[in-house]
């Protein structure tokens, strides 16, 4: 593990990987846990309405994602790619910042910050490059630290959020942060992202038309994987989704959320190094199939506890599970297609697209039929029944 921490600090592609991506955990913990209350009680969306914007975001994400991963490893620029992606990112949120109302929100929501998600997967694509020249022993651990990187920030960021929202600041005022934190992303690209050819540093393209990598993600034996694996996926999706619904609905204020969030994001960083040392053991499969049903607990619990101090025990449960399904589905996909890191990372976005599928569809059908409590159940019902099938398939 120090092998690998030093590595990541002194290889190039593998520091600007992780500092990207301690920004970006600092954007998602500072919109994700109230992006529901934003659409619903800020902006006035109905349920429904929320719904279609997160399958609709999903979709960009996706669309963009695969175009970006596709034409970086074909011939485009990953830098560019990288670029490109934040900027629509810190213009949703400076839209949002500048022009508030329903509109933006949708737009901002549904289009924008969706596409600067793309930068999730070029950063491991990233870490990928930068990992390949280490030690093949290393290389899950070199992983397990960036993406524990990424958590890190929720442990500081939504602490000194629950402080602000306590003292009554407008929950619009993490537009203008985001805004902040996007441009940050664009300057760290500018500055250090390694360029092909400079420093020994070496890309290479896949030499496959742009139909002929499409048509990589419609194999069987890759497309099944990474849906199964979205179905999982959508389980922390509709925790995000509900977190700050089910507290305020509880009679919690916004601050509760913000640590609630924080300390399942920070129990879950020693979980998370402790992976790479499971894996010497069980299978990814096994150890995601077991993790999603521990996960599924604290999903399934969590509405109906809320309004207790009992709420406060299922920290150990999403960050227990959470380690397993947030780190390893990452080697996994990008193992699937190991000879090409933008196609490999942007499976991560088609995993996404199911999940968050998965997330609206379970956010829909059980507030539609009773509340927030049946769509928890729903979600976590499905995880852990993906998680098993997905087990059941790699023992074949």
């Amino acid at each position: 593990m120090l092998a690998a921490a030093r590595a990541i600090w002194r290889e190039e592609g593998l520091f600007v990987a992780a500092a990207l991506l301690v920004l970006y955990g600092a954007v998602a913990c500072t919109i994700a846990p109230y992006q529901s209350l934003l659409a619903i009680e800020t902006f006035g969306l109905s349920h429904l309405a929320y719904a279609v914007v997160l399958v609709a975001g999903a979709l960009v994400f996706v669309t963009t994602s695969i175009t970006g991963g596709i034409l970086a490893d074909q011939s485009l620029s990953r830098r560019t790619v990288a670029l490109a992606s934040t900027a629509a990112y810190a213009l949703g949120a400076g839209l949002m910042w500048l022009v508030p109302g329903k509109a933006t929100f949708v737009l901002a929501h549904a289009v924008l910050l969706p596409t600067g998600g793309t930068i999730f997967g070029q950063c491991f694509a990233l870490a990928r490059l930068g990992a390949l020249g280490r030690p093949a022993a290393e290389q899950p651990s070199i992983l397990a630290i960036i993406r524990a990187l990424f958590a890190a920030p929720f442990v500081v960021v939504l602490p000194v959020w629950s402080v602000v929202l306590g003292m009554g600041a407008d929950l619009t005022v993490i537009y203008p942060v985001l805004f902040a934190l996007g441009l940050m992303m664009i300057a760290l690209i500018l500055r250090a992202w390694p360029q092909e050819g400079r420093d020994g540093w070496h890309d290479p393209k896949s030499g496959l038309s742009f139909a002929a990598s499409l048509g990589e993600f419609a194999d069987g034996r890759v497309l099944g994987r990474v849906l199964l694996l979205g179905v999982l996926a959508g389980a922390t999706g509709l925790y995000m989704t509900l977190v700050g619904l089910v507290f305020t609905a509880a009679g919690r204020d916004t601050g509760d959320v913000a640590l609630y969030v924080g300390f399942v994001a920070g129990a879950e960083v020693p979980f998370m190094l402790a992976v790479p040392f499971m894996q010497r053991f069980f299978r990814k499969t096994a150890l995601i199939a077991v993790g999603i049903a521990i996960y599924a607990v604290h999903l399934a619990l969590m509405p109906f506890l809320a309004g207790t101090e009992f709420v406060w025990g299922l920290i150990l449960f999403a960050a227990l599970g959470g380690a397993a399904i947030l780190t390893l589905p990452i080697a996994y996909l990008q193992d699937l297609m190991a000879d090409r890191p933008g196609a490999g990372a942007s499976l991560i976005a088609v995993q996404r697209i199911c999940g968050d599928a998965t997330c609206a569809a379970a956010f829909a059908i059980g507030t539609a039929l009773s509340g927030y409590g049946f769509a928890a159940v729903l979600g976590a019902m499905a995880a852990v029944t993906s998680g098993l099938f997905l087990w059941l398939l790699d023992r074949r």
